[in-house]
């Protein structure tokens, strides 16, 4: 098994110009979609301690602009976006990717990535 995890959606826009880099430096990774495999609790909650909830959670996705207004203001903290996060995978901004040495981004920045590989 690859030593890097790309977790996101795979028509997502993001994922799928990270997937298209990380394949063109020739890196393996593993890709896990959370529409068909679902968001592993393990993961989002060490996602959480490393980026934190407000890094986490889209706010800027149709999924989130769709949710009721009571819900949107319901979330308030960790437990909150964490409990919506698993409800609604759609809502972890992507792609969030568990690198080799432990830590784990969110989002998709080439220069980072780059400099990741190096090391």
């Amino acid at each position: 098994m690859a030593a890097i995890t790309l977790y996101g959606i795979s028509n997502c826009d993001t994922v799928k110009r990270a997937r298209a880099w990380l394949g063109e430096q020739g890196v393996d990774f593993h890709f896990h979609d959370f529409k068909k495999a679902g968001v592993p609790e393990p993961s989002l909650d060490r996602w959480l301690k490393a980026a934190g909830w407000e890094r986490l959670l889209n706010r800027k996705g149709t999924t989130w602009r769709k949710l009721p207004e009571a819900q949107r203001e319901a979330v308030h903290d960790a437990a909150t976006a964490r409990a919506l996060m698993v409800d609604q995978p759609s809502l972890i901004k992507r792609p969030v990717v568990a690198w080799a040495d432990g830590a784990t981004t969110v989002g998709f920045d080439a220069a980072d990535w780059a400099a990741r590989l190096k090391d």
